[in-house]
């Protein structure tokens, strides 16, 4: 008897999960150890947010609340959607979710039927597509390159779509590579979506964390038309470093909201009562915290992009948003002693072979550009201090010119 469903088949374990759990354990052991894996902010959830949750704790705010959010924080994510890009929802056409991946997971069982088509740009966020193959879709990946600055064009777009397409996955700024697009840039994509019956899922969890002067634009934004046909994720984890509050927020059609609804009534209910109460705070409050945060990881986007390309074999575009570095090292898969080891180890994916050595023999965390479907590169979060960047470049540095 099979104890395990057939369904978790077509999953993998999460890699940037992997990544950081062998980091801590070689830390917990007193190894020095480099993290550049986990996609999390490395500074404390600002003081009046977590004041508003102690507020609420002892107010006596612990009980159930709506399976889709409380009144007052779907107020509150009305208003910001408002003010700040221009869109306007009803209650109803708001859910909140205990973190924006159980949001996407809710949004996809509740819209796709066995056999639908989700087109994918890669790289992607690890989880898109296993979601979509959970929810017995199809995800249909399309490659993108370092010098279309990984943006999916309008034309691979347009090839992409068939008759069984039913969503569209944008993300900008992106993870993993940080890549985001202009308003023209959307324009072109939405002209080609606007005359089809597909759903744009726009993931805006990276909506505040961007550089250079860049304005953030999502499809929904583009044209009332886009709006009906566009729905909105977006959360509180990266924006105000609140990773382990797990709320996350979904915006969109009063008919998908519902069945997603019906989705969480049935796993997790309501999310924490207190993490709504902190989020409401997150939204409304002091947006201070927001721009400190971002020019600190803006000093470490310039650091960490100068010292990759001094890195023989390697290549890192600058990334407009996130906090994400995304190096293409397919020059170092020339070397011939690179070559020799990836052949001696029997590993078929020549980033992951990457990742591995440098973490067991280097003692620095990267995560493997395969988990986004790109085995030329790699992921490194520059959430951490400038001096563990420093000394983690050095050592990749190393390690490339030992295989050299």
């Amino acid at each position: 008897m099979k104890l395990v469903a057939k369904r978790l088949d077509v999953v993998e374990p999460s890699p940037t999960l992997a990544i950081t759990a062998k980091a801590k354990a070689l830390q917990a052991q007193g190894i020095d150890v480099v993290g550049f894996g986990a996609g999390e902010p490395d500074f404390d959830t600002p003081d009046h947010i977590k004041e508003a949750a102690k507020k609420a704790m002892d107010a006596g705010k612990t009980k159930y609340t709506p399976v889709s959010g409380t009144p007052s924080l779907k107020a509150a994510i009305i208003d910001k959607l408002k003010k700040e890009n221009g869109l306007e929802y009803k209650p109803n056409e708001i859910i909140v979710g205990t973190g924006g991946k159980q949001v996407i997971y809710n949004f996809f069982m509740a819209t796709l039927n066995p056999g639908d088509e989700v087109i994918i740009p890669a790289p992607y966020w690890v989880s898109y597509a296993d979601i979509v193959r959970l929810a017995e879709g199809v995800p249909v990946i399309v490659s993108t390159t370092p010098e279309a600055n990984f943006q999916i064009t309008p034309e691979q777009l347009k090839a992409a779509i068939t008759p069984k397409t039913k969503v569209f996955i944008f993300n900008s700024p992106s993870n993993p590579t940080g890549a985001a697009y202009s308003k023209k840039d959307v324009e072109a994509l939405c002209k080609v979506l606007e005359n089809e019956e597909i759903i744009t899922l726009s993931d805006d969890i990276y909506e505040k964390i961007i550089y250079d002067g860049y304005e953030f634009i999502n499809p929904a934004m583009i044209s009332a038309k886009m709006k009906e046909k566009t729905f909105v994720i977006n959360g509180v984890s990266k924006a105000y470093s609140m990773t382990g509050w797990r709320i996350g927020y979904g915006a969109g059609n009063a008919e998908i909201i519902k069945n997603m609804d019906t989705m969480q009534g049935q796993s997790t209910s309501n999310p924490s009562s207190i993490s709504q109460a902190a989020a409401e705070e997150a939204l409304k409050g002091d947006q201070s915290c927001v721009e400190t945060m971002r020019v600190a990881f803006d000093k470490r986007r310039k650091l960490i992009v100068d010292l990759l390309n001094e890195i023989p074999g390697f290549r890192c575009n600058l990334p407009q948003g996130a906090f994400y570095a995304f190096p293409y090292i397919d020059g170092v898969y020339q070397f011939p002693k690179f070559a020799k080891a990836l052949a001696e180890s029997g590993e078929t994916s020549k980033s992951k072979f990457f990742c591995d050595k440098l973490l067991d023999d280097y003692k620095v965390a990267a995560v493997p550009g395969i988990a986004f479907g790109d085995d030329n590169s790699l992921r490194l979060s520059y959430a951490l201090g400038e001096d563990d960047i420093r000394k983690g470049l050095d050592r990749i540095k190393q390690m490339v010119l030992d295989l050299q």
